[in-house]
């Protein structure tokens, strides 16, 4: 399915367009960087006065999601509106969508927050995901299958970079696990044998157009992005090309409008499985702004547009590192106050591209910016990207 063709939203000094964001963290940050550079307006809706997108958009309306005048004043202002993160309530998206057009579109969105939709949308599409159970009483509890465990039980809903989540290796460590969840609706899943974690990044268009980067690598820790390498180091073409294909297939499914990322597990024996995915830019396409001619937050913003998608070109190859708070402090220093790490030593290694996204106060676990480091080879970017990391005092790999 298409959506109803409509002219595009040109950007420029004269046309005085104003996109709208939902949202006001480090995406939508850059989502406005991306959309400014263009010639476009910007207005976010996000409750926190020093959101980082608020603080550089031209309008920033402080107010919750599912205020009533907040969305109206909202609509009144832009052009087109998307979202920066997948827990904007799809509701808000809903009702913004009868105004404006609202890129992707809330039934979209409202698939992506909720896990168990979210594993029958991929088996839907004939892409394989973990072997799972949905879990909302006490019946389904009794009645998961001694094959599932040992497994991990996720919030159905809310969980993202690790949080809501238990890892159960009994039944009486599953029953437990659901009370300490507070018996919310989850999805326990298999534990899988894993080799690596890939992710792909496609935008898609209103006219079903579809294009993606390169597959990445990516590299968690305590559930939270730590690496990604692009392109995906030793994943033979084959696999690669599955993982875009069914990327694609899940977002034309979707009717997607936008940037989708969908994130894979490679197993041991070398198959692909669907982990999850995100109705966004995503962590994973931080690189995508210093290492291709198009990044994905410009795709984005052409996406909501209405204006051409054009494939992009990775040009370099590339390493980003996540920089959570931990780095202000020093293991012996918490809870102390907090100093600024060495970024003169970091930036004077070549290729390195320093993004911190203007929060002022560092946190244990918060994301606080990231580093890209480009080269003109996959090793020479990875060489760079573990001397940076030397100095920052970070293992990467």
């Amino acid at each position: 399915m298409t959506h109803p063709k409509r002219s595009p939203l040109l950007p420029g000094a004269t046309a005085g367009t104003t996109l709208g964001v939902m949202g006001g963290g480090q995406l939508g940050r850059m989502f406005v960087h991306a959309a400014q550079a263009m010639g476009f307006r910007c207005a976010v809706l996000d409750p926190d006065p020093e959101s980082p997108a608020g603080l550089v958009a031209e309008e920033h309306i402080r107010c919750d999601y599912l205020d009533a005048d907040g969305l109206q004043q909202l609509a009144r202002l832009a052009d087109a509106v998307t979202t920066e993160f997948e827990n904007v309530p799809a509701v808000a998206l809903a009702t913004l969508a009868v105004h404006r057009p609202v890129a992707p579109a809330a039934q979209a969105v409202a698939v992506c927050q909720e896990r168990a939709r979210e594993k029958a949308q991929f088996v839907a599409c004939g892409v394989p995901c973990a072997p799972h159970a949905v879990i909302e009483s006490d019946e389904q509890l009794a009645a998961v299958a001694d094959d599932l465990l040992p497994g991990i039980l996720k919030t159905a809903q809310l969980g993202y970079d690790g949080k809501g989540q238990v890892r159960v290796d009994s039944r009486a460590a599953l029953a437990a696990a659901w009370d300490h969840l507070k018996r919310a609706p989850c999805v326990l899943e298999k534990r899988l044998a894993l080799a690596s974690e890939l992710s792909v990044i496609v935008a898609r268009s209103a006219a079903g157009d579809v294009v993606h980067f390169p597959v990445q690598q990516n590299l968690h820790r305590d559930g939270i992005l730590a690496v990604t390498t692009a392109p995906a180091p030793d994943v033979p073409p084959a696999l690669a090309q599955q993982a875009v294909d069914a990327a694609r297939r899940i977002a034309s499914a979707l009717d997607y409008v936008g940037v989708l990322c969908v994130e894979f597990f490679v197993l041991a024996d070398g198959t692909l499985v669907a982990n999850e995915m995100a109705p966004r830019p995503h962590n994973s396409g931080h690189h995508t702004i210093d290492a291709c001619d198009v990044s994905q937050f410009e795709l984005q913003v052409r996406a909501m547009a209405g204006l051409p998608l054009a494939q992009p070109r990775l040009h370099s190859p590339a390493v980003m590192l996540n920089l959570l708070g931990d780095l202000w402090f020093d293991e012996q220093d918490r809870p102390r106050e907090p100093r600024e790490p060495d970024w003169a030593a970091v930036l004077a290694e070549p290729g390195v591209h320093l993004h911190l996204y203007g929060k002022t106060q560092a946190r244990h676990g918060r994301k606080m910016g990231h580093l890209t480091v480009t080269a003109a080879t996959p090793d020479a970017a990875r060489q760079t990207a573990l001397r940076v990391a030397s100095v920052l005092g970070i293992a990467p790999w």
